[in-house]
């Protein structure tokens, strides 16, 4: 088989960047082994254009967010199901000082777009937000878990994915093109995940991967928006709610942990005032870097390899772009932005 596009991984990454490609027109072969334990597949998939503890609009913002809607609308209707949930998010004040803050802001054009208004006080049975808060547009949750199911299915409808773990040694790299168990490939794209992080070709880059727990809970007095500040509580419908994450960079096991669970909990419990059950407990590994900026460009010496990778926390908001910046970078219309492309860091290949 002769393709345009071998692509390693239907996380995140290489769902969104292969249909990219399979949208160009592009011969693509996935080659995945599925996991129901990777970071793509336990994600709540959120996306949220003011992040972090000092509420900072999120990098590239304007870029980013007026193409991801739309993205993930494409797809909705090439999959035939509906993965994207579009929502408001609110993000409680943690002082009378914070709120005042916000006011001035509300009327800068840097924010104006992102934000449905200011709370003033108190605004609903079951939340800690004694300050009122900010209620934010441009925002909700992908359900990634079902896109990646659906999106497989599409693959394979169209003999484009191969249900196998990749193994790096049976890779032949040419000048021109690399080969792989009867499969010749112009280019070969790795989006594996935290695997890339220890895989023999792009070991050398900077990973920084962090674990993450995610608790589904169930609450006495129902929660019927996002909220988000130190973490995020997620509606699901009927009372249930997901609830993440907590970051660690010491154990990076996919095993779930009591303390992991213990941190949720307090997070949880210093947002909403309804007692609540812990019905289920998931983690996942998610493929960040060391300057929390994505991995993507070409090989230093292996001209045909490529990676995209490194998306972290924010991947469902970076893929669709830069998925798209990519694609353009591929074809030999334009550079990859400074600050993703990987010879940013080719002094440690």
């Amino acid at each position: 088989m002769k393709v345009d596009y071998l692509i390693v991984g239907q996380g995140l990454a290489g769902t969104v960047l292969s249909y990219q490609l399979i949208k160009a027109k592009k011969k693509v072969v996935v080659i995945n082994q599925t996991n129901r334990k990777s970071s793509s597949h336990v994600a709540a998939g959120l996306y949220n254009p003011i992040t972090g503890r000092r509420m900072v609009k999120t990098w590239l913002a304007d870029e980013l967010f007026p193409y991801l809607e739309a993205f993930y609308s494409d797809m909705e209707q090439v999959l035939e199901t509906r993965i994207l949930m579009k929502s408001g998010i609110y993000r409680p004040f943690l002082s009378i000082e914070e709120q005042n803050e916000w006011m001035a802001k509300s009327a800068d054009p840097m924010f104006s777009d992102y934000l449905e208004g200011i709370v003033q006080s108190s605004s609903q049975l079951g939340i800690k937000d004694p300050y009122g808060g900010l209620a934010l547009k441009y925002s909700g949750y992908l359900d990634v878990s079902l896109m990646l199911d659906q999106y497989k299915r599409y693959l394979l409808e169209n003999e484009a994915y191969i249900e196998s773990a990749f193994d790096e040694n049976m890779l032949v790299v040419n000048q021109e093109d690399v080969s792989y168990e009867g499969i010749t490939a112009n280019k070969i794209i790795f989006c594996a995940g935290v695997n890339d992080a220890s895989g023999r070709f792009f070991n050398w880059l900077p990973f920084n991967p962090v674990k993450g727990d995610i608790i589904s809970i169930k609450s006495e007095i129902p929660i019927n928006k996002i909220i988000n500040r130190g973490v995020y509580i997620i509606p699901q419908g009927n009372g249930t709610c997901r609830a993440g994450s907590t970051y660690s960079w010491d154990d990076l096991t996919d095993v779930a942990t009591e303390k992991g669970k213990s941190e949720m909990m307090r997070k949880i419990e210093e947002l909403i005032d309804s007692p609540y059950q812990v019905e289920d407990h998931q983690v996942g590994v998610r493929p960040a870097t060391d300057d929390r900026r994505p991995f993507i460009g070409q090989h230093p010496a292996l001209k045909p390899l490529y990676i995209f990778n490194g998306l972290g926390t924010k991947g469902v908001s970076l893929a669709p772009y830069f998925a798209l910046e990519f694609l353009a970078y591929l074809e030999g219309r334009k550079e990859l932005h400074e600050e993703v492309n990987i010879n940013r860091y080719f002094s440690l290949y």
